[in-house]
């Protein structure tokens, strides 16, 4: 599980800048994370017993590189060093406020190395330690400068270590959100902000003033933190009806992240004051709640509302704003009752003659199916459904309903699905 900092689309884009010197930097720091996927991932080779320990690779790769500062010891001197001890610090000292010891929740000595390649203008949790470039000094600063990227990457290590949040579409999406919103909430406790005087960037300092940018990311206004010739526009979304629908960016976990960050935000200022210690422990609440692996927005939506208490109504109303509504049960059972104006969607392709047949039934339409859809679908369980292997020259059906999706093949359907994709194809 290597999370890196940087999207794979914004080096795309620096990689084709029009200033040469920048491209090269954007198709170097592509090489290294080419080659670092390639690498197999190992523990370091000296795990110390305190609570953190800080390495230089020197501009190598060896990792973790040499010991120059631990947990207890002074300033080393080396700016990049400090900023990396006091990040992770700081990162630390947030979730034992939470009642975690380390990212573990057992202590374990954080590993980070410092001044990692050339250039190198990114970031990273790699399963086992911490890594941090210089930036390249034109377009990106030293990955150390801002406090929240420390606790960014570190964060990926809780979240590693609770949910293990599969880094691939909406899960993949919450993986980062989680990360952005821990790394804010570190952010705010070291500058003693609350939540309606903050900035809300991720990031901010880590572009150099060459670049039009405030920060990497904007969790208040997602879209909004750069716009700069040479690396383009931000193109994060924060609404449901900007959701991106990609195989790029491990299916826009980076692009559609903005959706749960700009949640987070709208929670944390109607619960209002601290943001660590309001929404922050919501949300912290929830990610330990015994999430499944492939959780969605809808089934987190859920597990923060459960965990709300008194501020339930702001939560939901929150995830409701960015459009991510009926919330999903990461443990299975019935599907929740539909609420107004929600449509269920059935797709059949293949087939013999490899036919695709489309329909869909508003919930809160007149159309006469709708009362038969709604008791078909409250009786449903459809994370209980699918996931076995195709058979030629059969059916595949999809079932979408709230934030679901479901695929399951023609021999797997039960007679309530079969009664569904009846009535919603038209049949």
């Amino acid at each position: 599980m290597r999370c890196h900092f940087i999207p794979g689309y914004l080096l795309e884009r620096l990689a084709q800048a029009p200033d040469e010197d920048l491209a090269a930097c954007g198709r170097r720091t592509q090489v290294i994370d080419e080659q670092l996927r390639a690498r197999p991932t190992v523990a370091p080779a000296a795990a110390g017993s305190g609570a953190w320990e800080i390495h230089d690779a020197a501009n190598g790769s060896t990792l973790p590189g040499r010991l120059v500062r631990a947990a207890g010891q002074p300033d080393s001197g080396d700016v990049t060093v400090d900023e990396a001890a006091t990040g992770i610090t700081e990162s630390l000292a947030l979730f034992s406020d939470f009642g975690r010891s380390s990212y573990d929740d057992r202590g374990a000595t954080v590993v980070a190395t410092v001044h990692y390649e050339q250039d190198y203008d990114n970031a990273f949790w790699d399963g086992t330690q911490l890594v941090f470039g210089d930036g390249d000094g034109r377009v990106f600063d030293r990955f150390t400068k801002p406090i929240d990227v420390l606790g960014h990457e570190l964060s990926h290590a809780v979240t590693q270590f609770t949910a293990d949040l599969t880094y691939q579409g909406q899960s993949g999406a919450l993986n980062e959100s989680m990360s952005d919103v821990f790394g804010a909430c570190i952010k705010q406790r070291h500058l003693g902000q609350d939540a309606a005087g903050a900035d809300w960037l991720v990031g901010e300092g880590i572009f150099l003033p060459g670049i039009k940018g405030r920060a990497l990311r904007s969790m208040s206004d997602p879209g909004t933190a750069y716009d700069d010739p040479q690396i383009g526009q931000d193109p994060q979304v924060g609404s449901m009806a900007d959701y991106v629908d990609t195989t790029d960016d491990n299916g826009g976990v980076h692009l559609n992240s903005g959706i749960p960050n700009r949640a987070f935000v709208l929670a944390a200022r109607a619960i209002g004051g601290e943001s660590w210690s309001g929404a922050g422990r919501i949300w912290y609440a929830a990610l330990t709640s015994g999430l499944s692996a492939d959780s969605d927005f809808a089934t987190f939506a859920a597990a923060t509302v459960s965990a709300a208490g008194e501020h339930s109504g702001a939560v939901q109303d929150a995830w409701d704003t960015v459009g991510v509504t009926g919330a999903g049960s990461s443990t299975g059972g019935p599907t929740p009752t539909p609420s107004p104006g929600l449509v269920v969607q059935v797709t059949r392709s293949g087939g013999f003659a490899g036919m695709t047949k489309e329909g869909a039934v508003d919930l809160d339409s007149t159309d006469p199916r709708a009362p038969a859809v709604r008791r078909l679908v409250q009786r449903i369980d459809f994370r209980a459904v699918g996931g076995d292997e195709p058979r030629p020259d059969r059916y595949v059906y999809r079932f979408s309903y709230l934030s679901i999706q479901t695929l399951v093949h023609e021999h797997q359907l039960t007679e309530d699905l079969r009664e569904l994709a009846r009535l919603v194809l038209g049949e």
